[in-house]
């Protein structure tokens, strides 16, 4: 598990461009002595550690555990966007690094809780902290100080909720300081101005936000060999497309009729027992080329 790793930055529009770009011209861009960091990337030392958090917990680029000098490489992900929408434009991309977050229950503990085992739809702040210190006490033995928790929220909602609507008026018009995550609509501000007023809610996606061919890259992988799922453990199951893109029943059966309509999966309807069947042999890698491949035509 790990809490605050990001520094309590989160991702601003350019700053994945920014790293996976140096990254792929430097494996050694985050340790080099001879070179700082914080003046090729033109941030401040805090926002640099972030950075190379965010970098691996989005699934772009991995550093080997097991060497003691930790070069960061691309990932095969890593690897596909930077070759097909390096400055991280299309709404599919970020549904492939919002996936990557919310599945990383390692790197990014506090994602994954809260799109996979938090339960309230409607929320504020405290109902999170008092839900997760209970998650992380039953789960691990080590201690996480309250305040990351609370830092490790604020992220969260900073990243999927526009801050004009956090902070209107304090938020200039012409400012960049949004997370491009916040395009998914995954998090809305219900009501209230400011601290424990506030009440968030978990929104399904609008239709079209999704992708299909990106749905179902994720979709294979994480069932992984499987092509016959049934649909309840799509829509209820730990770590899938359900809980991932907080899809409810009816949001949920609108994308697989999407998915149908294209010949990409057959939904099987029997006593009880809905399912779906995949009708591409291809992996991940293979479905997320097609999706860019799309976007150009080809």
């Amino acid at each position: 598990m790990k809490f605050r790793a990001h520094e309590t930055f989160f991702i601003r529009k350019g700053w994945l461009f920014k790293g996976l770009k140096n990254v792929v011209a430097d494996s050694s861009l985050f340790i080099r002595k001879d070179k700082n960091p914080v003046d090729t990337l033109g941030l401040g030392s805090n926002m640099v550690k972030s950075l190379r958090y965010w970098l691996q917990a989005t699934g772009l680029t991995e550093e080997d555990s097991k060497k003691r000098i930790k070069d960061q490489h691309p990932t095969e992900l890593g690897k596909i966007i930077f070759e097909n929408d390096r400055y991280f434009e299309e709404i599919g991309t970020l549904c492939l690094i919002h996936y990557k977050l919310a599945s990383n229950k390692d790197s990014a503990t506090s994602w994954f809780y809260f799109f996979n085992e938090f339960r309230l739809t409607e929320f504020q702040k405290e109902d999170f902290s008092l839900a997760i210190q209970n998650y992380v006490q039953m789960n691990d033995s080590s201690q996480v100080a309250q305040s990351s928790l609370d830092d490790d929220f604020n992220c969260i909602i900073n990243s999927y909720v526009l801050r004009k609507k956090l902070n209107p008026t304090r938020v200039n018009p012409e400012s960049n300081i949004e997370c491009p995550l916040d395009e998914l609509g995954l998090v809305e501000l219900v009501t209230g101005s400011k601290g424990k007023d506030r009440v968030f809610k978990k929104v399904p996606p609008k239709k079209g936000v999704i992708p299909p061919l990106i749905l179902l890259a994720v979709l294979r992988e994480i069932n992984r060999d499987k092509n016959e799922i049934r649909i309840s453990d799509l829509l209820n199951g730990s770590g899938n497309i359900g809980k991932i893109f907080n899809l409810d029943v009816v949001s949920l059966y609108r994308e697989l009729e999407i998915l149908s309509k294209k010949e990409l999966i057959d939904i099987i309807r029997t006593a009880g027992l809905d399912l779906i069947k995949i009708k591409t042999d291809k992996d991940f890698y293979g479905l997320v080329r097609d999706y860019y491949a799309s976007l150009n035509g080809k």
